[in-house]
C-alpha cells in the first residue's frame, strides 16, 4: 500500500503561485496531478503538464529553463510526448523524483536562496488552465471495468431481479468485463445518444431505436503505470507499485439496451458508445494521507489469501469524496449552477485498487503502461449516495425534481453531467481531481 508520507504532504507548505494557495483550488502544491495539454486553438503538440492552482506547469518549458536534473530530468523528458506512457513505464522512483523536483521549484522559500531557475523564468512556464485544451493522458491499450460496490450491486439486483440476491461470486472476487477503448474521451466529451436493440416490457419482438434510459455511472479510473510480464501475477502486497494514479470516470450506460443484451455475456452496445475521463491523474503518492482502514463484515466471506494482507486491512481503502451534479439546458438559460444529485465516498468500496490489480493478473494477464481500470459504480448505502440515476430514481419510478422545475428519470438531450472528487483530512491539505463533464447530444441514425 502507498502510505509513504514525506515533505510534499506538509500542510503548511505554500507556493509562490498565489492561486495554488486558494482554499478553493483542487490543485494546491501538495497535489501536482499529471495530464496532457496544449494551448487551445493552436497546432501545438500535446505534451505533459501538471496542474497547480489555476495554471498548467508546462514540463517542456521547465526543461528548457534548466529546472530539472538527474532522474527528475529524465522523467520530465519522457513527459514531452503526446501521451504519458513512457513516463508511466519508468516506475515509482521516477514519478517521485519529478514530483519532488516540482514541489521544490514551486514552493515559496521563505527568503532562502532558491536553486535552479528563478521565479520570473518559471512564471514563463505556466499556462492558464482557461487557455488550455486536454487530451487523453495515455494511449490506452486495454480498458477493464470492474463492479466493486456492494451497495450499488444490492441496489441494482433489487431493481432487476425478482429474488434480489447477489451473484455468489461478487463477494469472493472483484468481477469485471473488458470495455471499449476507441470511444474513451476526455472531459468536455459530447456523447451521442446511442441506438440499439431493446425489448419493451411484456414484448416478444425487440425493436431498434435510440436509447430511452440513458444513465451515467460515477467511477474512478485507475491508470496502470508499470506493467507485468505475460504469465506472471502481481501480488496484492505490491499491486499499488504498478499503479500511477486515479482520475474521475463516467461510464455512460444505456439501461434499456443493457437490460435486453446483457444475458449471458454482459453489456455490449449499452457501454461501448462512450466513456469520459477527467484530464488530471492524481498520483498515488498525493493520495497517501487519505488512506483508511478497509473492512469486511464478519458475516461476509473473507477474501482468499491472494487478495488480503494485514496492510490491506489497516489502510487499503482511500477516502475520496465524490459528487455528481446535473446541468440542464434550463440551468444554463437561467444562469443557475448545476444541481447536486448525490455524494458518496470511494472508501466504501467492497474491493480495493490493489485487489483489482492482483485479481486481474492472477491468471497471468499482462497489464501494460497506460492500461485503464474502472472502479465500477461507486455508491453508498443510502439513496443520497447513489452513483447512478437507475438507483437514484428507482429505475425511473421515482423521478428527481430539479430547482428548474424539471424532473428526470434518466438523462435528456442537452444534459451535462458534472462529476467532482476531492480528499480532505485534518492536518493535511485538501486536494481535488477537478471536473469531469460530459454532454448528451441527440441520437443520429445517419
Amino acid at each position: 500500500m502507498s502510505m509513504r508520507l514525506d515533505h510534499t504532504h506538509d500542510v503548511t507548505a505554500r507556493s509562490w503561485l498565489a492561486s495554488a494557495n486558494d482554499d478553493e483550488t483542487p490543485f494546491p502544491l501538495q497535489n501536482l496531478p499529471f495530464g496532457v495539454f496544449r494551448r487551445a486553438g493552436t497546432a501545438e503538440a500535446f505534451r505533459g503538464g501538471v496542474a497547480l492552482g489555476d495554471r498548467v506547469i508546462d514540463l517542456s518549458a521547465v526543461i528548457e529553463a534548466g529546472g530539472f536534473s538527474g532522474l527528475a530530468a529524465q522523467a520530465a523528458h519522457a513527459c514531452k510526448q503526446p501521451t504519458l506512457n513512457g513516463f508511466f513505464g519508468m516506475g515509482a522512483d521516477a514519478w517521485r523524483a519529478l514530483r519532488h523536483a516540482l514541489f521544490a521549484l514551486f514552493k515559496a522559500q521563505d527568503g532562502r536562496e532558491r536553486s535552479g531557475p528563478g521565479i520570473d523564468a518559471l512564471e514563463q512556464c505556466l499556462v492558464p488552465q482557461a487557455d488550455a485544451e486536454y487530451g487523453l493522458p495515455a494511449q490506452i491499450g486495454d480498458y477493464t471495468d470492474f463492479y466493486t460496490s456492494i451497495d450499488h450491486a444490492r441496489n441494482i439486483v433489487k431493481l432487476l431481479r425478482p429474488d434480489g440476491t447477489l451473484s455468489p461470486n461478487f463477494q469472493w472476487m472483484p468481477v469485471a468485463y473488458h470495455g471499449r477503448v476507441s470511444s474513451i474521451g476526455v472531459a468536455g466529451q459530447q456523447v451521442r445518444r446511442p441506438y440499439g436493440q431493446r425489448l419493451a416490457t411484456g414484448g416478444r419482438i425487440p425493436e431498434v431505436g435510440p436509447c430511452t434510459r440513458l444513465d451515467y455511472e460515477l467511477e474512478l479510473g485507475i491508470f496502470i503505470g508499470v506493467g507485468n510480464g505475460q504469465g506472471t501475477r502481481i501480488p496484492v502486497s505490491s499491486a499499488e507499485e504498478y499503479v500511477f494514479g486515479l482520475c474521475l470516470l463516467n461510464d455512460w450506460s444505456a439501461r434499456d439496451i443493457q437490460a435486453w443484451e446483457s444475458v449471458p455475456l454482459g453489456p455490449f452496445l449499452a457501454k461501448n458508445f462512450a466513456t469520459t475521463l477527467s484530464p488530471w491523474i492524481v498520483t498515488m503518492d498525493a493520495l497517501a494521507p487519505y488512506r483508511a482502514a478497509w473492512t469486511r463484515s464478519s458475516d461476509d466471506p473473507q477474501p482468499l489469501p491472494y487478495l488480503l494482507t494485514p496492510e490491506m486491512s489497516a489502510y487499503g481503502a482511500i477516502d475520496i469524496q465524490l459528487e455528481v451534479a446535473l446541468e440542464t439546458a434550463n440551468h444554463r438559460r437561467n444562469r443557475m449552477p448545476p444541481t447536486r444529485l448525490s455524494r458518496t465516498s470511494f472508501c466504501q468500496q467492497y474491493w480495493t485498487v490493489a485487489q483489482m490489480v492482483a485479481h486481474h493478473t492472477v491468471g497471468g494477464c499482462n497489464l501494460r503502461s497506460g492500461d485503464l481500470l474502472g472502479s465500477g459504480t461507486i455508491s453508498g448505502p443510502t439513496r443520497e449516495e447513489a452513483g447512478a440515476l437507475i438507483e437514484l430514481t428507482q429505475a425511473g419510478h421515482s423521478p428527481i425534481r430539479l430547482p428548474t422545475g424539471e424532473t428526470r428519470s434518466f438523462l435528456d438531450d442537452g444534459d451535462v453531467v458534472v462529476m467532482t472528487g476531492w480528499c480532505e483530512r485534518p492536518g493535511y491539505a485538501r486536494i481535488g481531481f477537478g471536473e469531469n463533464r460530459g454532454e448528451i447530444l441527440p441520437a443520429k441514425w445517419d
